[in-house]
């Protein structure tokens, strides 16, 4: 038995005597959690707009009552050197400049940037801090936060002197803190701390040395040369920061061979080149075309979808490839890859760029069926599955299998075809279905495409459920297609907008608005004639600050396939012949909606977005501020298409009897409006609603 208590005790000693392994991190006193903004836990980064500010809130705390000082850091990898000046963005118009469509030159990261972070509110533990990025590329921040012992120390110097107290051992403390830190200075400055070090340790009158010790300027040099060994730093979170385009733009979309005198043939891209003054003038900044490549004649679809096709029906753009070539070659009814690249350097004269569709999918007439079948999925048969939606089918397409056992020669073959036109000037891509893809290859091409061209701009296509359409955005594309053509009630739009612009949502899908697109006519266009057009537009217009419409709304086209949301006589299926100046266009109040958003900065941002009472269910109020505060747009629409609406609105900031001027920037018409209620009434066949400049809030 005592054999046995020796063994014991000796093991007791081997452990005492015996180093222990801590984690250093553990002797940190400071904890950081709970980020904002973060994405995923830091999975994948946020998004921002060159000139935009990102706010940083955490929860910060430490053991015991000492004084804590956080500091927010962040920094910027340029990539190609692309900033503010570099793009010559006036703040009273925020058009991008055409980009360069050279490469970027290599990458560089700058130091970190430093920002104090404050407490929003006593006792909460939430700290605070914002930085602002000026520049293309990714950004980075993390939060370092660490208990400061001079502060401290200062702090109970102030309260015990206050309070009558003996403070002269106190002083002796303090002249260590600072010697310490003398340690830690440059020449020049270690010499003066030593200086002051000496000073609250001497034999001085005990108020001089008080007066040492409370000085601001020793204050800021103990900052200077705080001791930060200690400190716990956060995970680092990234942003990627795009041009301003990512984030306010007006698109609007057109079939280039529909562009031609003769409804009998295709137009070609210089006859739809001649149409792109017209676009401008609208007031656009990108014009959208779908897939311009050869189309297979294999299942060609007829006019109206129809399953055979006559002789000279054109097929669908969708169904891309032919013995002419794939996605990399002109149709030949629209020219050549010249006649493209000169329509492009048409547009950038205008102030105009080219948007351009990606659709990863082959006709079966594409070279790549024969060249490499490998990259499609197969039947037990040996065929090629084409693809469906049941009970939709689609022979005229044949999907890419993305899993396939030659996956990384396909992926490498979609990212050279997005090289090539990004060659030839195009530097925005609208995609198509892309919830209908690898994920995985979307975040890998988005990635590789902006190493080498980070002004190139995204837009995901995804018509799907909220969390496919959200992923694709976490993924990298810079801007989603939205539910907003289906959000058609005051409630509806309201609880929608609420979810993009105010919760976690905004951080990294930027919404664009389509009021309508080749595949949808949503039943309220149809039956709701030109007032229903003009109130999707204010809408599409002001609640986004990125938008667009299909060729044909601007003429409040509402034929439909009945009992569906198609168009009759699709443009997807056939030639059309527009006449651009039949009456009830709406081209006057497009231009001039389009002209409001240049000119208002409010208007350019979805952050502010507020929504504000109406009493009348069928008239929807809400506002806008521009992100300096400085103006501040208040728009009214009228949602009843048929029948004259009236009601009050509510200003919630203006004060009861207080007399003030809205001016409507749609015709130019002021109103003395009193308080924060006040009238207003929509005739349809007069106006659909308001977009009216306010008076500076008050603060």
């Amino acid at each position: 038995m005592a054999r046995e208590q020796s063994t014991i005790d000796a093991a007791r000693a081997s452990r005492r005597t015996a180093p222990i392994d801590i984690p250093e991190a553990l002797a940190r006193r400071v904890v950081v959690e709970h980020i904002e903004p973060e994405i995923d836990g830091g999975r994948f980064a946020i998004k921002r707009a060159i000139g935009e500010t990102v706010d940083v809130t955490a929860t910060i705390f430490g053991d015991g009552h000492d004084v804590l000082v956080a500091t927010l850091r962040d920094r910027h990898e340029h990539v190609g050197g692309l900033g503010i000046g570099d793009w010559g963005l006036g703040a009273e118009d925020a058009r991008d400049p055409i980009p360069n469509p050279q490469s970027p030159t290599p990458s560089r990261v700058t130091s970190w940037r430093e920002t104090p972070m404050t407490m929003a509110a006593t006792g909460t533990d939430r700290w605070t801090a914002r930085f602002d990025v000026a520049a293309i590329g990714w950004h980075e921040y993390e939060i370092v936060a660490r208990v400061d012992r001079f502060l401290t120390w200062r702090r109970d110097v102030r309260v015990k002197s206050a309070a009558g107290q003996d403070v002269s051992v106190e002083l002796l403390e303090g002249a260590l803190l600072v010697r310490d830190a003398a340690a830690r200075a440059a020449d020049s400055d270690a010499a003066w701390l030593l200086e002051q070090a000496d000073a609250l340790s001497d034999s001085t009158p005990p108020a001089d040395r008080l007066a040492t010790a409370l000085g601001e300027e020793l204050a800021a040099a103990m900052a200077t040369y705080a001791d930060r060994s200690r400190a716990t730093a956060s995970p680092r979170r990234r942003v990627w920061v795009d041009r301003i385009r990512a984030r306010f733009g007006a698109w609007y979309e057109m079939f280039p061979r529909s562009a031609g005198p003769d409804p009998t043939r295709s137009g070609t891209l210089a006859e739809a080149a001649a149409l792109l003054p017209r676009i401008a003038d609208l007031g656009f900044d990108i014009v959208y075309l779908p897939p311009i490549h050869p189309i297979g004649t294999s299942f060609r679809k007829g006019r109206n979808n129809a399953l055979v096709a006559g002789p000279t029906d054109p097929g669908s753009p969708w169904a891309i490839g032919s013995p002419e070539g794939g996605h990399t070659a002109v149709d030949p009814g629209l020219g050549t890859l010249d006649d493209f690249v000169a329509f492009v350097r048409e547009a950038e004269r205008l102030r105009l760029e080219v948007a351009i569709d990606l659709a990863w999918q082959c006709s079966p007439d594409h070279p790549w069926v024969a060249e490499h079948p490998e990259w499609f999925r197969h039947r037990p048969d040996g065929t090629i599955k084409y693809a469906e939606n049941p009970p939709k089918k689609y022979q005229d397409i044949y999907p890419f299998d993305f899993e396939c056992e030659d996956w990384p020669a396909l992926w490498r073959a979609l990212l050279d075809v997005t090289r090539f036109w990004i060659d030839r000037g195009v530097k925005i891509f609208r995609v198509d279905n892309p919830h209908t893809k690898t994920f995985g290859f979307w975040e890998w091409m988005i990635g590789e495409v902006r190493a080498e061209h980070p002004d190139v701009l995204l837009l995901s296509e995804a018509f799907t459920r909220p969390a496919p359409m959200r992923y694709l955005a976490k993924a990298g594309f810079t801007q989603s297609y939205t539910y907003f053509t289906w959000r058609n009630t005051k409630a509806e739009l309201t609880e929608y907008f609420t979810e993009l612009t105010a919760t976690d949502v905004r951080e990294y899908l930027r919404p664009n608005l389509f009021a309508n697109t080749p595949d949808i006519l949503h039943p309220y266009l149809q039956h709701g004639g030109r007032p229903a057009f003009e109130a999707r537009l204010l809408l599409a217009a002001t609640l986004g600050a990125a938008y667009g419409i299909y060729s044909g709304f601007e003429l409040a086209e509402g034929q439909a396939v009945p009992g569906t949301e198609e168009y009759a006589d699709s443009e997807k299926y056939q030639y059309r012949k527009w006449d651009w100046n039949r009456p009830g266009n709406l081209d006057e109040l497009v231009a001039r909606v389009n002209r409001i958003r240049h000119a208002h900065r409010a208007l350019q941002i979805d952050r502010t977005l507020q929504f504000h009472a109406a009493d009348n269910p069928e008239i929807i109020a809400y506002s806008k501020t521009s992100a300096d505060g400085a103006e501040t747009i208040f728009v009214v629409v009228n949602l009843d298409p048929h029948h004259m609406q009236h009601g009050h609105v509510e200003i919630p900031w203006m004060a009861a009897e207080q007399s003030y001027e809205v001016r409507d920037l749609i015709d130019d018409v002021s109103y003395q409006w009193r308080g924060a209620r006040n009238y207003v009434r929509f005739d349809p066949d007069i106006r659909q609603g308001h977009i009216l400049w306010l008076p500076k809030p008050r603060t």
